[in-house]
């Protein structure tokens, strides 16, 4: 018993700093990645005119493809590089990497995302950082998984949104923890909106089944 109970002592713990250290390596690492790739589009020409360049590429998605090439530069590009912004900082970190996330399914549909598939298998051959004509969607799917955290669990103790909390006498209201079907129906939105814009009927799938789960405790009366 002595042994479990050092365990949970230094999972406690682990937790504890987890708050802190975290939440703050992946703002930092995620705030690095799309600043600079913000950057590189703020000194660069604009590449979008050729998209898609490569037989297999899908092309911007609905409503993106409607909207001037030139815009779609500077939604881009500054996109990343205010988010990214606030990432570092901590500050409404969970609209930034919900944001972000958007934006980086943008470019993974547009030029990362393979434009037909038959199978999973298929699919998940172009799960890799080089192209290899079947997509190369690996790296922006590890950043949406790195993001997803953020979304879910928002900036940490070392971010301005803690700060802001402290000073509204908010923090015992916001660290409480809600579940049920509507928690379950909040994440199956976030994964809806991530994954709507590289295969709308899976988006559609997942908003259908969050709309479900959010409404059924409304209906019976057991939120």
């Amino acid at each position: 018993m002595a042994a479990f109970s050092f365990y949970d002592a230094i999972t406690s713990r682990l937790r504890a700093s987890g708050d802190y250290a975290w939440p703050l390596a992946l703002r930092l690492l995620m705030a690095w990645e799309l600043w600079e790739s913000g950057l590189t589009k703020l000194h660069g020409e604009n590449w979008f005119a050729d998209i898609p360049w490569l037989a297999w590429q899908k092309g911007f998605p609905f409503p993106f493809g409607q909207i001037p090439v030139d815009l779609n530069w500077f939604l881009a590009t500054w996109s990343e590089l205010v988010f990214a912004a606030m990432l570092l900082l901590g500050l409404f970190t969970r609209f930034a990497a919900i944001s972000l996330i958007v934006v980086v399914m943008v470019a993974t549909a547009a030029v990362h995302w393979p434009a037909e598939w038959t199978s999973l298998a298929e699919l998940w051959s172009g799960y890799a950082i080089t192209s290899n004509g079947a997509g190369n969607f690996k790296l922006p799917l590890l950043f949406v998984a790195m993001l997803l955290p953020l979304v879910f669990n928002g900036g940490g103790k070392l971010s301005l949104d803690h700060l802001l909390i402290n000073l509204s006498g908010r923090s015992s209201q916001v660290d409480d923890r809600t579940g049920g079907l509507q928690s379950a129906g909040l994440a199956l939105f976030v994964l809806g909106i991530a994954s709507i814009w590289v295969e709308p009927a899976w988006g559609v799938s997942l908003l259908v089944a969050a709309a479900i789960a959010m409404a059924i405790p409304e209906i019976t009366g057991k939120g």
